[in-house]
């Protein structure tokens, strides 16, 4: 597959990345992305930027060096009640949300109670996508939630660094993606980069993709319209100018 898009990425306002907005841009346009997702950490991840950081985003050209830079926020799930840290009128004005699981945020529990809080993160209408959710320490039921998320017009994210840095998730995105696959539900592929060198690299995933003959077109980002369509349905047509 060739992507287009980058749906997950961040910088050094996190506190724990290392690169600028700008060189991620630059990555970005050498990998041939033509989007870019700026999805940084929300205020309870220890070192992110304050609620402010992202009220302030559209200061932000929609565009830049020919890249379009999706204004976003990874929200940070701090129980199983599906509480994020962020308020509902400062999510409506971004181009992009997703919701996760940290364990500075939120302590692993049972398969049942994460169960429950992601069927509860799938009917917020100002979440769009959900985060690396293949993590062992906060297994959940992935037949319901998977089922949920369709519902619920949820977009599962497929997150390449998680192979790496996540208990056990090389095999569960596994049977997160066949499960997608069964039920139709669309995916993301994304870095989740915290150094530009990482942008639009998704090595893992797309092998994984390859090996179950995962549907080319349940992946969202690699067509360049099927993308666009639908990041201009969540941002009320704000890209829909936006042309390769």
């Amino acid at each position: 597959m060739k992507f287009i898009a980058d749906t997950h990425t961040h910088t050094l306002v996190c506190g724990h990345a290392y690169s600028t907005l700008e060189e991620n841009i630059r990555a970005a346009k050498r990998a041939g992305l033509k989007f870019l997702c700026y999805t940084e950490h929300a205020p309870k991840l220890l070192g992110a930027p304050e609620e402010i950081f992202f009220k302030n985003m559209k200061v932000l050209p929609d565009i830049i060096d020919d890249i379009a830079v999706l204004k976003g926020c990874e929200v940070n799930i701090l129980n199983m009640n599906g509480e994020i840290d962020m308020p509902d009128k400062t999510l409506e004005k971004l181009d992009w949300v997703i919701a996760s699981m940290h364990t500075p945020c939120l302590e692993p529990s049972t398969i049942e109670k994460h169960t429950e809080a992601w069927l509860t993160i799938a009917k917020n209408p100002h979440i769009d996508v959900i985060g690396h959710c293949g993590n062992e320490q906060y297994r959940f039921d992935y037949e319901k939630g998977i089922k949920a998320f369709k519902e619920n017009g949820k977009i599962v994210e497929l997150n390449n660094a998680s192979f790496l840095n996540r208990i056990g998730s090389k095999e569960n995105c596994c049977e997160i993606a066949k499960l997608c696959k069964k039920y139709e539900v669309p995916v993301v592929v994304s870095s989740d980069a915290h150094f530009s060198g990482l942008i639009g690299k998704f090595p893992f995933v797309e092998k994984m993709l390859e090996e179950i003959s995962f549907p080319e077109h349940l992946v969202l980002n690699a067509d360049f319209e099927r993308f666009k369509q639908v990041v201009c349905a969540k941002t009320n047509g704000k890209y829909s100018d936006f042309n390769i």
